[in-house]
């Protein structure tokens, strides 16, 4: 991976890095994460792409800063560092949260994307869903991300990859005891309260969109629905799999953007 680089938007400094050579490409990591999570995913799109990850803010070795969180502080500081690596435009991929950010960024900042890649995101909630990760906010905000960890664990990785992978569960656990409480829960909130489902039509540039099969809560529903509003759009359901696709499954991910990134668009219906 490259070096890590810092740089500082306001008062946030970011912690960031470029990888590979090719045409650009953001990628956006989820609530409670890092840029590592990317890093199977950036091993084998660096031979064509140039790969920027970075931590948002309040993870990773970016600021911790305190206080409400807003998506658009997100995007503004996506944008920053877009403008640092010297991308005039870019193709972008989110996973999470990242890919709430990704379609904000989308609906904000559209003259910038080249193409965009919502993985494992969501959209269109029923009340139902919409009632389940509040709850799910409350009780993060009640307890800590240790206990948040432990409940989530099965709902991001199928238990053959648990059972199968050791070494990889107990350094997401390290991780995730490193996250700080506030941080955490002022992204999640962004994540919990934020939908754009009644805007996704106004996003025209070539969009994949993919989640796992079984993932529960960026469910296939939540994908079909922004496959149905988001013009031209690509579809992948990826069998098998639960929530954290970059986490299991890096090589099919990598496949899929770099099927899809270097696809050439006969038309822009």
């Amino acid at each position: 991976m490259g070096e890590a680089q810092r740089h500082t938007v306001g008062d946030v400094t970011l912690n960031y890095r470029i990888d590979g050579s090719g045409d650009p490409l953001v990628c956006i990591h989820g609530v409670g994460s890092y840029l590592e999570a990317w890093s199977g995913v950036v091993q084998r799109l660096k031979d064509q792409f140039t790969v920027l990850t970075f931590d948002l803010r309040g993870h990773g070795h970016s600021s911790r800063i305190k206080g409400r969180y807003e998506i658009d502080d997100f995007v503004d500081e996506a944008l920053a560092l877009a403008d640092k690596a010297g991308f005039q435009t870019f193709n972008l991929a989110g996973f999470s949260l990242g890919g709430l950010i990704a379609q904000r960024l989308a609906l904000t900042h559209l003259d910038r994307l080249r193409k965009l890649m919502l993985l494992s995101t969501v959209a269109g909630r029923t009340p139902e869903e919409r009632t389940r990760v509040l709850e799910r906010l409350a009780a993060l905000q009640a307890g800590t991300p240790a206990d948040h960890h432990n409940a989530s664990l099965s709902r991001w990785l199928t238990e053959e990859f648990q059972e199968n992978n050791p070494a990889v569960i107990a350094r997401l656990r390290e991780r995730d005891a490193e996250n700080d409480p506030d941080c955490y829960a002022a992204a999640y909130r962004v994540l919990a309260e934020t939908d754009f489902g009644g805007f996704l039509d106004q996003i025209r540039c070539p969009t994949l969109i993919a989640t796992g099969e079984e993932d529960a809560g960026s469910n296939p529903r939540m994908a079909r629905y922004m496959h149905e509003r988001i013009p031209g759009s690509t579809l992948s359901i990826l069998p098998g799999l639960r929530h954290s696709i970059l986490i299991e499954a890096p090589e099919t991910v990598a496949n899929l953007m770099r099927g899809f990134l270097t696809h050439e668009e006969t038309n822009h219906g």
